[in-house]
């Protein structure tokens, strides 16, 4: 059965991320499937606030490899130590980035990004297990509501790894 995302009519993104924290929430506490939890909470996401690409990295092979995304085609693999995903991840932390072409090593998988958001999605041992990408079309798009609200999100991905 397909869910349907129910979001207040505001303006406020961290309204926005309240809105919809039980309703991913809620799509993700009976399924077991990594993959289907992450494509819904990447497609939810590019539902509820229409950015330009949402979707995963996942630590495979030595790498960050894609996982379930929503949007334009992507890069397939990134070293850890490349652009904003690989700092996300060598770092641990969330990383904004207001402007992507001001980010040393940024690579470009599509030249319409303009600004991204990347988080880290822990596994239950402390380890990041993989990073969730967000990126806009618009410059300086992301802000301290968009980091609160996508790591309470992929906190809700912990026990699912």
């Amino acid at each position: 059965m397909a869910e349907t995302l129910t979001l207040p009519t505001t303006t406020s993104r961290a309204e926005l991320y309240d809105a919809l924290y039980p309703q991913i929430e809620a799509l993700v506490a009976t399924e077991s499937d990594l993959t289907a939890n992450l494509a819904n909470v990447a497609a939810a996401l590019k539902e509820a606030f229409g950015f330009f690409w949402v979707g995963f990295y996942m630590v495979k092979e030595g790498q960050l490899v894609l996982g379930p995304f929503q949007g334009p085609i992507a890069c397939t693999r990134i070293p850890f130590h490349k652009g904003v995903c690989g700092a996300c991840y060598t770092q641990q932390k969330t990383i904004i980035v207001p402007d992507v072409e001001q980010f040393p090593g940024h690579i470009a998988c599509s030249s319409a990004s303009k600004s991204e958001i990347v988080v880290p999605v822990f596994r239950l041992n402390g380890t990041v297990a993989m990073v969730l990408d967000v990126d806009s079309d618009e410059p300086d798009d992301f802000s301290e509501a968009d980091r609160v609200g996508l790591e309470k999100i992929a906190g809700l991905l912990v026990r699912k790894i």
